[in-house]
């Protein structure tokens, strides 16, 4: 890296010039794989072409397309961004990295969330300055999303999105040491859809480059190891996408519909019925949008098809209160309701709400329907995923996170997302604070960001994130609150009803 005014730095296709912040080197928009338009919408990421004299990289640039994306009276926009930033050349990374340098750093790789149809690295949340601070090179990266990265339509690859984060991954693998990081040291990690993507790639074998593993460690962050869709499940989708636009279930029919539409059709997907004889939906109907493979990943785990990778995996405790709290429903639940939650997540609904109300006898029914929501998208195939992983050769790691958010009243709590602004040590962001923003009115804890920004750090720089590893007899879980508290198998009652 120069010590010029501005830091330039040499990649494989060209050199990139970025800024300079407070010791931090920042570099934004560089192009890991080439534009994906008209027909290459639909195509796996093919290398960028090169480029004459210095790129500029202080500008943030487009962002995949996608639409507007709310939810109800929380504002969600610190997480999802500003949204479609129009612009082919989008399949692009930001970098931070300490401007001292020096020997190689530890490298850690960001895939965002947003039920994969929305989301990119243009997010507040996910500045790198404090990874950087503390001598970690920070990549994160926009995907394709929606119908153009998930879509399974024939005559294309499956599950593109995913593919997209492999090219990017190579890309750092083939430039990150210009930038002060250590290619052999890299941590893959994802919150939500960005998780699930995580845990796909654990046994993907497109994961390996030239027989080297493109990550070491992996952190799945209210993800699931059950959440992709069967291909009889994505076939559903991808008809209804079909009869929407008027063309046939193929690639070539729909590279000739422009981007606009194809973002515009996704909202008219939703509402379709995945489940079927063998399967439920593993998105309860939140998104029409999922990884597909022909088996889960936690049960691909389960099987041995995963590398030595060591993986650190958990959720926030009320993850089901962001899709009920922000649009009233969280104390306006009837009983009702909770059974009907429980039919689109399991197979005997009937058991599993008792379950429910025998492990937590004086929760509303909001409250249950929350929890049972939570698990079904992520408590249960997080566990899944860790017990599966307990038996590999890689280091398992379990956390619960637990601070309560007061916004929206009180409700927001524990939910889904809450957890990550403490991970990129930026609590301090204006926009995370008020009555209806991430954080709520009242100030988090001084040192709980602190604290855990620094186990994401250690785990990436040595495998251990500073607690005792998982395995199937105690189930050791850091439940991560204003204190911090070693439990063995958290809420094990309601987690068994989902085997």
């Amino acid at each position: 890296m120069s010590q010029h005014a501005e830091p330039v730095v040499a990649t494989a296709q060209g050199a990139v010039r970025g800024l300079r912040r407070d010791g931090t080197a920042v570099f934004l928009n560089i192009p890991y794989a080439a534009p994906p338009a008209g027909a290459s919408r639909f195509a796996a990421p093919c290398p960028h072409a090169p480029w004459d004299g210095v790129r500029d990289a202080t500008m943030p640039g487009p962002t995949a397309p996608q639409a507007e994306r709310r939810l109800g009276d929380v504002d969600m926009t610190p997480y999802f961004g500003p949204g479609w930033i129009t612009g082919e050349d989008f399949l692009t990374v930001n970098v931070w990295a300490p401007e001292a340098g020096g020997a190689r750093l530890p490298v850690m790789v960001f895939v965002h969330g947003g039920g994969f149809v929305a989301g990119s690295t243009r997010s507040e949340i996910y500045d790198g300055a404090a990874f950087a601070r503390d001598g970690v090179v920070l990549v994160t990266l926009n995907y394709r999303l929606g119908v153009q990265g998930f879509l399974d339509l024939p005559g294309a690859p499956a599950n593109r999105g995913l593919l997209d984060v492999i090219a990017a991954l190579r890309w750092v693998r083939e430039n990150i040491a210009a930038f002060g990081g250590d290619p052999d040291r890299v941590t893959l990690f994802g919150q939500s859809a960005g998780a699930t993507i995580v845990g796909g790639m654990l046994t993907s074998p497109e994961a390996a480059s030239a027989g080297r593993r493109l990550f070491r460690r992996a952190i799945v962050q209210s993800g699931s190891g059950l959440g992709a869709f069967t291909p009889e499940q994505a076939a559903r989708v991808t008809r209804a996408a079909a009869r929407a636009l008027g063309v046939e279930p193929h690639a070539d029919a729909f590279a000739a519909i422009p981007d606009r539409r194809l973002v515009e059709v996704t909202g008219e997907l939703s509402g379709i019925d995945l489940r079927t004889e063998t399967h439920t939906d593993p998105l309860i109907g939140l998104s029409p949008f999922s990884i597909v493979l022909d088996r889960q990943p936690a049960e691909a785990v389960a099987a041995g098809e995963d590398a030595d990778v060591d993986l650190l995996v958990g959720t926030n405790t009320e993850e089901g209160n962001l899709y009920l709290a922000p649009f009233g429903n969280l104390s306006t639940s009837t009983p009702a309701d909770v059974d009907a939650t429980a039919a689109r997540s399991h197979p005997r609904p009937a058991q599993l709400v008792e379950t429910y109300r025998k492990a937590r006898p004086r929760a509303s029914a909001g409250e249950l329907r929350s929890a049972i929501m939570g698990d079904a998208l992520f408590g249960a195939g997080t566990r899944r995923l860790a017990d599966a992983h307990a038996h590999t050769s890689g280091a398992t790691y379990r956390y619960s996170f637990a601070w309560r958010s007061n916004a929206l009243g009180g409700e927001l709590g524990a939910t889904h997302a809450v957890e990550l602004p403490f991970v990129f040590d930026v609590t301090g962001l204006p926009s995370l604070h008020g009555p209806a923003a991430i954080l709520g009115p009242d100030k988090p804890p001084t040192d709980l960001a602190t604290r855990m920004h620094a186990a994401w750090v250690s785990f990436a720089a040595t495998g251990d994130p500073g607690w005792d590893r998982y395995d199937t007899e105690r189930r050791t879980t850091m439940h991560i609150d204003d204190e911090w508290t070693l439990v063995d198998d958290p809420h094990r009652e309601e987690l068994q009803a989902w085997r």
